[in-house]
């Protein structure tokens, strides 16, 4: 089979980000008017024109990076550098995000005589939502007024759009005069022999009447709260060296991108965004699953991403929103689009997962912290999870969540696939509202069963109780329901009629993850997922690939998602699925191998892993970075190490089962309970993995799970 590397996604763009503003310029790190680059400030583009001439001619740069996760640099010719006496000189064009952007243009000269040249930059912005320079279809518009301010060097720019008070200032910083002229701030740079002259721009968006400045020039991180945090998550996040190049080169880029990524909201500094670069926003699910998936990298994402969910419960009901007391908050905008209310995502709250994930997560969190004042912070946000759950989770009554959207221009679909034709039957058909998936129920499951946990620790052990007895109740009826002998898998969903849609997917891997499955079931429901038509080769399809509705660039219809291999892996590592981990995994981290940097994108295609398709490709739209696509990767190390913490008992459990291509693997500072350890695992001749443990005061146990111990009697 060929070998491919260095696969990019959006090839002809780079983009930089921090916290709620990025920068997406073309390869060579220019504005030039073109959809989707420009700078944005909470998902509006507050520039999206910065051409650059000298003396008349466009510099053209040869060579540009981004510099750790807030910076670019860029270099490129002015002049002929192989004559004699050199007249060579040469742009530097360094950009630093931040709330705002500082762009410093810098013409180096190694020429023995001085240099005059006029610099002209042609700007523009036209404070387009995210969204729309994604797509470059415009649904909101409005008139921008210019004005310059010659003393001050400023070019302001005024979006005149009725409900918005939206603008951004351009400051020009230069030793000569400064000029503007219809749309083009002109400066004449004199550069002295062998010396170099400077302009700075510097664009600061103004929302609101509050101006939010530009950072300071420097590729160490400025301080601000996004890069405090970055800063912090560097820190701590957990090292890993293996005899595997791809394994190790996946977990660097994967921890990486996982410290870039944090929003720096002040109710959670460190909780991710969804992905780059059209997901810059709060995600309830996909915030809390990248941290969860996270985990044994360091809690701190998880507790900062469990905070930021608490702050944003529905109070009321307003079906635009899909709103209700007690609902967590699926998603929030800040583009124009939302904040005139054409669309309801500036607080959407159409998700059914995002509940139970709550407590599941809060659940894990206390697992892997033993942290009960943080855990007590949360429990009211628990009990109102809960109460949403109970009141408006299941309004037929009938034991199962379902899900329906209210709002006209909300998601019709609100279970972890979200997209409008993600549930199909099994003819093809779009299966009608409301729908009650199986990944809910078995996250309904889980939900019961973690909150039973906190609530029992933190002096509430009859309520515990009670969540466990429903929960006991509810895989019976989940089984009965749910479960296809002559597939050997379970249905997809239950339509509204409550019949079975019958589709084969990939939800199975969710419930293997939150132990649903009875164990004499698990070996089935394993060989199914990874049967040739739902294991690509790379990952496990969304979809089968037998399916009428397939479709391999669909975003959940035959797609693979790294986020479902870290969720499927905990599930198979759960019952002791070894073979079908070790298949998966293997897929999972040759498809890293294939990318710039091994960095795993949001969705890839579900075509086969065969000489036909060196590369799988990639869903169209596909983010990269994604938060919860670096997650997976540090999931499907926990899986193959069978790794449970028990923070208060100041124990990890762990079952090691390396495969063949991955001969050691080694972890440093695992944190559980406030403390670290490490770890250092070996595959022997025969399959038989070694452990070497050292801690601080924590306990390394090696013990099967419990479903696994069970699957394997009933296998025997």
């Amino acid at each position: 089979m060929s070998r491919v590397r260095n696969l990019r996604v959006r090839p002809d763009l780079l983009y930089v980000a921090s916290g709620w503003s990025t920068l997406v310029t073309d390869v060579r790190g220019r504005i030039t008017g073109a959809d989707p680059q420009g700078f944005f400030a909470r998902n509006t583009r507050v520039l999206s024109v910065e051409r650059l001439t000298v003396d008349g001619r466009e510099p053209v740069p040869f060579s540009t990076a981004n510099v750790a996760g807030h910076a670019q640099l860029s270099y490129a010719a002015l002049g002929d550098g192989e004559t004699l006496p050199s007249r060579a000189a040469y742009l530097l064009v360094e950009r630093f995000v931040g709330e705002g952007l500082r762009t410093r243009l810098t013409v180096v000269s190694y020429a023995p005589t001085p240099r005059e040249l006029e610099l002209r930059i042609r700007l523009a912005a036209d404070f387009a939502d995210t969204s729309e320079a994604e797509t470059g279809r415009r649904v909101q518009s409005g008139r921008v007024e210019t004005s310059w301010a010659a003393d001050d060097g400023e070019l302001r720019l005024t979006y005149r759009c009725g409900g918005l008070d939206r603008a951004v200032a351009i400051g020009v910083r230069a030793d000569a005069p400064v000029r503007y002229r219809d749309g083009t701030v002109l400066v004449d740079v004199v550069v002295p022999p062998r010396g170099s002259g400077r302009v700075e721009l510097v664009v600061e968006p103004v929302f609101d009447g509050r101006r939010l400045a530009a950072p300071p020039a420097t590729f160490a991180e400025p301080g601000d709260d996004a890069s405090l945090a970055r800063a912090r998550l560097a820190r701590e996040l957990t090292r890993l060296s293996s005899s595997n190049f791809d394994v190790t080169a996946a977990w660097r880029c994967a921890v990486d991108d996982l410290a870039v990524l944090p929003l720096g909201e002040p109710a959670g500094p460190t909780a991710p965004m969804a992905g780059l670069p059209i997901y810059q926003e709060i995600f309830g699910r996909d915030t809390m699953t990248a941290s969860w998936q996270a985990l044994l990298a360091g809690p701190t994402m998880l507790a900062d991403s469990l905070r930021l969910n608490a702050r944003h419960l529905g109070r009321r009901v307003d079906d635009w929103r899909d709103e209700e007391p007690g609902k967590p908050l699926h998603e929030a905008r800040r583009g124009p689009v939302s904040a005139l209310g054409l669309d309801p995502f500036d607080g959407y709250y159409g998700d059914w997962s995002t509940a139970p994930d709550f407590l599941i997560f809060l659940g894990q969190f206390f697992a892997w912290t033993g942290d009960l004042d943080t855990v007590r912070d949360l429990l009211p946000t628990a009990r109102r999870a809960l109460g949403w759950i109970d009141r408006y989770g299941d309004l037929d009554r009938d034991g199962f969540l379902e899900y329906h959207c209210r709002s006209r221009a909300g998601l019709k679909n609100q279970g972890w696939k979200d997209s409008d034709t993600a549930v199909v039957d099994e003819h093809g058909e779009v299966v009608p509202n409301p729908i009650a998936t199986s990944e809910l129920q078995a996250y309904w499951y889980a939900a019961l069963r973690h909150a039973a946990v906190v609530f029992a620790a933190t002096g509430h052990p009859a309520l515990g109780a009670r969540l466990v007895r429903r929960a006991a109740a509810l895989r019976r009826r989940f089984h009965r329901a749910f479960w296809m002998p002559e597939r050997g898998c379970h249905a997809m969903a239950l339509g509204p009629d409550k019949r079975q849609v019958r589709s084969v997917n990939s939800n199975d891997g969710h419930l293997l993850a939150t132990g649903i499955v009875p164990a004499r079931l698990a070996p089935r429901v394993a060989d199914r997922l990874l049967a040739p038509d739902m294991f690509s080769g790379w990952g496990v399809r969304t979809l089968s690939s037998a399916h009428p509705a397939y479709d391999p660039f669909s975003y959940h219809r035959g797609s693979v998602w790294p986020v479902e291999a870290g969720t499927i892996g905990i599930g198979l590592a759960r019952y002791g699925c070894w073979e079908h981990l070790h298949r998966l995994a293997e897929g999972m981290f040759a498809a890293a191998a294939l990318f710039a940097e091994h960095r795993l994108p949001e969705v890839l295609s579900g075509l086969p892993r065969d000489d036909a398709h060196p590369h799988p490709g990639v869903y169209p739209n596909s983010c990269s970075p994604q938060a919860w696509s670096a997650s997976a990767v540090v999931a499907l190390v926990q899986a193959l190490l069978a790794l449970r913490p028990a923070a208060p008992l100041r124990t990890v459990f762990v079952d090691p089962h390396l495969p063949e291509w991955l001969a050691e693997l080694a972890l440093e500072g695992v944190q559980v309970g406030g403390r670290t350890v490490d770890l250092s695992v070996r595959r022997g001749r025969g399959g038989r993995t070694s452990l070497r443990a050292r801690g601080d005061r924590i306990a390394v146990v090696r013990r099967p799970t419990l479903q696994a111990a069970a699957a394997r009697r009933h296998r025997s």
